[in-house]
């Protein structure tokens, strides 16, 4: 009679719960597991864990069911957008870690973390439950069930020696690159701003219907509250770096559109997702970059877009094709309407005054934005 392989086990309790994306980075000791994860499930290769928090959510937000499989190192990497995204907005999220540093361990650099991971986690009041043998995966059930019934991270640490003695085949030869020819043509001209944040905000929620807005952490959150509170706005108070991230998993489960209200402190603290959302290329995903040369809600300090960084080219040398860049309301109106029924995402320059209003805080608790933000979702 076939036995399953452990990788095996882990797709078939992934399949038996209704997992519909799986977001991964490898690990030598996951590289049976991760071609198997790619053919049975809509998967997102990942270029960092803590974007995997974003996009998962995100999913989730959207109706999905997601999952991480991912290194344990990455859970370093990723434990304040844990911590201030999937823990105070009470979105789950089971996470499958290869545990490193703790068994057999070659690599130096592995241990310090590895060793004392628990401990953090502890610490952290995240939760986690370890596997260390093939008899134990079972415990996923219970992982993946806690994480949706509860509404929050349940991490499996896995340690390798489950791996061991598998029958599972070998992953497959690489690819070599492709061969190809790459031409980036873009010609830009910054002008001095004439709007600020709240007034291209404005502009964006006088041309909105059904769509569903994200909006940047911190003052632009409140400001877009204070010009129309909706229950398809969904208000981030943390996690600095994640909204275009939370707005590619939302557009990868949602067929209306996404807009992004992200700004530039934010895309040079995460520029990577600006290749994800390229890679994928939603057709119902709009980022409208909120360029004021200062991180707004921490006293203006200047960013590098003052006088070095230019976020459309990044944009395009990323892959998105579709970018402009917008000093006015009436040119910001043209573009979004003229783009956003185009194929593929729509990436927006938005040069504003560093000026932010004096508005009041949200009065919602995080899990209250989610709740009505589902509903509302869901109910079209």
């Amino acid at each position: 009679m076939y036995r399953l392989s452990p990788e095996e086990q882990v797709i078939e309790i992934l399949r038996s719960h209704e997992i519909d994306l799986a977001a991964v980075l490898p690990c030598d000791r996951l590289k049976r597991l991760l071609p198997l994860i790619e053919c049975k499930l809509p998967t997102i290769k990942l270029t960092r864990e803590e974007n995997g928090i974003g996009i998962c959510a995100g999913c989730y937000l959207g109706g999905g069911r997601p999952v991480m499989v991912i290194q344990s190192t990455g859970l370093g990497n990723m434990l304040n957008a844990l911590l201030s995204l999937s823990c105070v907005y009470q979105i789950p999220l089971p996470i499958i870690a290869s545990w490193r540093g703790v068994y057999k361990e070659k690599i130096p650099a592995q241990l310090p973390l590895g060793q004392v991971l628990p401990h953090i986690l502890d610490a952290s009041k995240i939760r986690y439950t370890i596997i260390e043998s093939s008899n134990e995966l079972d415990k996923l059930n219970y992982i993946i069930t806690d994480a949706y019934e509860l509404h929050r991270p349940h991490i499996a640490l896995i340690v390798p020696s489950v791996w061991e003695e598998s029958n599972c085949p070998p992953p497959p030869e690489p690819k070599a690159i492709s061969p190809g020819r790459t031409v980036l043509r873009l010609s830009t001209q910054t002008n001095s701003p004439t709007i600020s944040r709240y007034q291209a905000m404005e502009s964006i929620v006088s041309a909105i219907d059904d769509e569903i807005i994200v909006s940047n952490i911190g003052v632009p959150s409140k400001e877009l509250y204070h010009i129309k509170d909706r229950a398809l706005n969904f208000y981030m108070l943390g996690s600095m770096g994640l909204a275009s991230s939370i707005g590619l998993g939302l557009a990868l489960m949602q067929n209306r559109h996404v807009v992004v209200i992200d700004g530039d402190g934010s895309l040079l603290m995460n520029p990577n997702i600006l290749t994800q959302i390229a890679v994928h290329s939603p057709d119902n995903l709009t980022i409208a970059a909120m360029n004021n040369a200062t991180y707004g809600s921490t006293g203006d300090q200047q960013t590098l877009t003052h006088s070095h960084i230019d976020l459309e080219l990044m944009a395009r040398g990323h892959g998105i094709l579709s970018t402009a860049k917008i000093h006015t309301k009436d040119k910001l109106l043209e573009v979004y309407k003229k783009y956003r029924h185009r194929p593929g995402p729509l990436f927006m320059d938005i040069i504003i005054r560093p000026k932010s209003e004096p508005v009041a805080d949200i009065p919602l608790s995080l899990p209250e934005i989610r709740e009505r933000f589902i509903r509302a979702v869901q109910s079209a």
